[in-house]
């Protein structure tokens, strides 16, 4: 699992798709993970909340 945190890190470092004010909060919390034996789990559940919040949005501008 810490290798593939390892490779996400440096996926995040190098994307045009992330902010340059967002990235360095990103990277610091798939740091943490990557030291938490169940890292995946919480990965998955905060990426899944964070889409609940926002896929309203994308409902009304008609991006989904």
């Amino acid at each position: 699992m810490k290798k593939k945190i390892e490779a996400l890190i440096v996926h995040v470092e190098n994307s045009d798709k992330i902010s340059e004010e967002s990235r360095p909060a990103i990277i610091q919390k798939l740091i943490e993970w990557q030291e938490e034996d169940d890292a995946v789990n919480d990965v998955a559940t905060r990426f899944e909340e964070w889409w609940l919040e926002i896929e309203p949005l994308f409902a009304e501008l008609g991006w989904i």
